[in-house]
């Protein structure tokens, strides 16, 4: 049972209402998904997004990772019969983790530390009288724990001296009070290591750095922290050690005696050896996991930008993937991505074919009555593109430039493998690149989200909880857009909500066998999905042509009856009610609320009625670059270019106008006024015109602005 205690620290850390806190916890806990939770239990939750529902439940997914920790802290002390009440009651009301091990420090089980070999030696009432800070002679009084294991008076005093320190160490408002001091001040150094500066010539810009910890930017300290790793950096974080010194040492040396003295040196040794190592590697590891959640938050944003990019829809797709040497894979797919046909043409050096290549082209698109080109962005991608868009064709043709992210990763996966078993890793990736135009959500699915190449330092960040970021967004996507459940693949079914990878192998098979699902209610049928997962899954699954036209909207089966009856009031069928604004415009909901429908629920079922399994997706553009510009030498300072957005980093993005090297539009760049975040100016996959600032051809860097273009 976890404690009663925890919706009210949720509900006061994320400003949210307490029930709504309650009600949101109770339907995680039943199985509910975020993504069903936000758009069908609006009442229960009082319309909370996907991202306050996401916070609620890692908040409380902390909190209860916390309580099992105090559990262990009390079990801990009470083995050592140390437990007393007030103790006890301090921990069971702590929930804050770097508090509680403050808390539990004195009583952690050690090594064999300096303090506690002293102990052994039965120096602890000398630490206590020097703590005391008596006047008179330090030196006689110590001499009288001299024995058989301590040679004199100074070694006496050392040992207790180390007594001191643990206990300086120990002391939570001594932590505290250092804690504070690096938050506001402490500073990140980062040195290059001695010889190792041609090895680590990235890493230039930090050779000799250091700025405040407070202030130095996610990319930055990732980057620092990634040369560091590689080992051509020595990095430290550290604040003015005589200020701390100042502000430690008159909590425990309180006069002038030679005891304070001693007092003072172990207070010194305390902060040096013990306390300031700690601090620091407490504020390295916070402020890496601060740096992972920032780059964490601009991946999956990337992801989800580039998951929600405009389909082209249904369309017959003739796709290449470019190449010089090995020539241009071409695949033709049918409307539902299905390959008609293959082949390889030679448009470019070596061979030079391009008669006979121009030829090819011009008879494929006719006999499989193509409707667009997708072509992937990678090598001799211009250069292809210029060879297609020049050809004559029967039929309005219109040319695309494909994103070709992770396509080489998909194309040697075991799905690839599996869809596509008697064909090479060239034929698989050029029909991702076609796939990819259709519809870039079903085919991106297909890959692991950090191969698709959006974002920064993915490889540096905790991947734990990268992997959980970026899955919840797939899941997020997927079922905002809402899936064909008779055409979608396993690998797109195992994020809608509710299904997972088994029962979306399991919808597959049975719509193998049994042909595809003419109603949501059919999905019962499907071995292993109960009542959960349908009511989790159906209201996010779309049947084209089914029986009930509701089948192809976001209205949930749960809601049909209300639906019927509304229709019966306005004296015609379902049919006839959906995408007719008019009448929809007619209907009063308060006429049709129930202790679990209320004024949300209504509310969206009125707007899915006018506009049935909207798409939230814009649609396609073509985008033509500069044909003078082919390679980077073309690009001069001034110049203003059409691009597109790739990436997006905190600080800036980056924009692809042709040529093999990207350019960087630096946060700074990107308007004409103070921007804290990129995502709040430009998307990605977003049209731009921009303005070449400076142009670097040796270390093939390009500088631009959207300020002024």
């Amino acid at each position: 049972m976890n404690s009663p205690v925890i919706p009210s620290l949720i509900s006061n850390a994320l400003n949210i209402r307490l029930n709504n806190v309650e009600n949101t916890i109770k339907l995680l806990e039943g199985g509910a998904t975020i993504p069903f939770i936000s758009r069908y239990r609006k009442e229960a939750t009082g319309s909370l997004d996907e991202v306050q529902v996401s916070e609620i439940k890692s908040l409380n997914d902390k909190f209860i990772e916390l309580e099992k920790r105090k559990k262990t802290v009390l079990s801990s002390i009470e083995e050592q019969e140390r437990l007393t009440p007030e103790l006890q009651e301090r921990i069971e009301n702590c929930w804050d983790a770097v508090a509680l091990e403050d808390i539990y420090l004195p009583y952690k089980p050690k090594r064999q530390t300096r303090a506690e070999m002293a102990r052994k030696r039965g120096l602890e009432p000398l630490a206590k009288w020097l703590m005391l800070q008596q006047y008179g002679p330090v030196e006689a009084k110590a001499g009288q724990f001299a024995g058989e294991e301590l040679d004199d008076a100074v070694s006496a005093l050392k040992g207790a001296c180390d007594i001191i320190a643990e206990w300086v160490n120990e002391d939570e408002k001594a932590r505290q009070l250092i804690r504070n001091i690096f938050a506001r001040e402490a500073v990140i150094t980062a040195k290059v290591v001695k010889g190792k500066e041609q090895e680590g010539e990235k890493y230039r810009d930090y050779f000799d750095f250091s700025t405040l910890l407070s202030r130095c930017p996610s990319h930055r300290l990732l980057a620092i922290r990634r040369g560091e790793s590689e080992g051509f950096l020595r990095v430290s974080i550290s604040p003015d050690d005589e200020k701390c010194l100042d502000k430690l040492v008159p909590r425990y040396a309180k006069n002038d005696s030679e005891a304070a003295d001693y007092v003072e040196k172990a207070v010194e040794d305390a902060y040096k050896r013990l306390l300031k190592p700690s601090i620091e590697t407490e504020f390295a590891n916070l402020s890496k996991e601060k740096a992972d959640e920032a780059a964490i938050a601009v991946f999956a944003e990337n992801l989800r930008q580039l998951l929600l990019s405009p389909p082209l829809g249904q369309k017959r797709i003739l796709a290449v993937d470019p190449g010089y040497r090995t020539g241009c894979k071409l695949v033709c797919l049918d409307e539902q991505g299905n390959l008609l046909h293959n082949e390889t043409i030679y448009p470019h050096p070596p061979q030079n074919e391009f008669s006979k290549s121009a030829g090819k082209v011009s008879k494929l698109v006719s006999t499989y009555r193509i409707d667009a080109i997708a072509i992937g962005n990678g090598t001799a991608s211009r250069e292809t593109e210029r060879f297609i868009a020049n050809l004559r064709y029967d039929r309005e043709v219109k040319v695309f430039v494909v994103s070709e992210n992770g396509a080489s990763v998909y194309s040697a996966s075991k799905t690839a493998r599996e869809e596509f078993p008697e064909y090479d890793v060239t034929v698989r990736g050029a029909i991702s690149i076609g796939r990819r135009l259709s519809d870039p959500l079903a085919e991106l699915v297909k890959i692991d989200p950090k191969s698709i190449g959006v974002g920064q330092y993915q490889h540096d960040v905790d991947q734990a909880k990268l992997k959980r970021s970026l899955d919840q967004t797939v899941e997020s996507c997927v079922n905002l857009v809402g899936v064909n459940l008779n055409t979608a693949s396993k690998h797109l079914l195992m994020y809608v909500s509710g299904l997972g990878e088994s029962l979306a192998q399991n919808i597959v098979n049975y719509r193998a066998e049994n042909g595809p699902f003419r109603a949501r209610a059919g999905l019962r049928k499907v071995p292993r999905l109960g009542e959960k997962a349908f009511e989790q899954c159906a209201g996010f699954l779309r049947i084209p042509d089914a029986e009930n036209p509701l089948d192809n909207s976001a209205v949930h089966p749960e809601s049909y009856p209300v639906v019927e009856r509304m229709a019966k009031d306005l004296k015609c069928s379902v049919k006839e009610v959906i995408s007719n604004k008019a009448l929809v415009g007619t209907i009063d909901i308060n006429r049709y609320k129930t202790d679990t429908i209320g004024t949300e629920t209504l509310t969206d079922i009125l707007q899915e009625l006018e506009k049935p399994g909207r798409d939230p997706r814009t649609k396609v553009q073509v985008l033509e670059f500069d044909p003078s510009i082919r390679t980077i030498a073309d690009v001069k300072e001034g110049m203003v270019v059409n691009g597109i957005i790739t990436n997006i980093t905190n600080f800036g993005c980056f924009v692809d106008f042709g040529i093999k090297e990207n350019g960087l539009v630096h946060i700074s760049e990107l308007a004409g006024r103070f921007v804290s975040n990129p995502t709040d100016v430009v998307s990605l996959h977003q049209h731009v015109k921009v303005k070449v600032l400076s142009v670097d051809l040796e270390r093939k860097r390009i500088q631009l602005s959207m300020k002024d273009a």
